[in-house]
């Protein structure tokens, strides 16, 4: 019966270093995302007067990096509640998964947007669209 307990401890750890691994790298991707958009923005700025064909570029691509991280998050997420889940975490993950499938669904759907404008074709904007619906 101990060595039940101490593999299922162990089998815990292990998932829970699994899950900072994962998150961490979602906040990374974020960031890295976000210090690269600033980076272009300014380095953009400086060079261009008007930014306005640049900066829907600019946004697009920082969505990428928001919609991927935000993966990253909710894959962590599911990955806590995969040993032995209680109701109140089962509750927990489902509100986050809820709230960052909606950004996802919404950050998406921009996405595609900005993609039609870009290429010439706002009469269509989700026709480029590709919605991640995992939980």
């Amino acid at each position: 019966m101990s060595g039940e307990s101490v593999s299922g401890a162990g089998v815990r750890e292990l998932i829970g270093w699994l899950v900072h691994l994962i998150e961490a790298g979602g906040a990374l991707i974020i960031f890295v995302g976000a210090v690269w958009a600033f980076a272009r923005f300014a380095t953009t700025g400086l060079r261009k007067r008007t930014l306005i064909g640049e900066f829907n570029k600019i946004r697009l691509s920082l969505g990428r990096f928001l919609v991927l991280g935000l993966e990253f998050q909710l894959a962590g997420d599911v990955l806590r509640t995969a040993v032995a889940p209680t109701f109140t975490e089962i509750g927990r993950l489902a509100a986050i998964a809820a709230i960052r499938t909606v950004l996802n669904f919404f950050l998406t759907r921009e996405i595609a947007q900005e993609r039609a404008e870009i290429e010439g074709d706002p009469k269509d904007p989700l026709r480029h669209a590709t919605v991640s619906t995992s939980l």
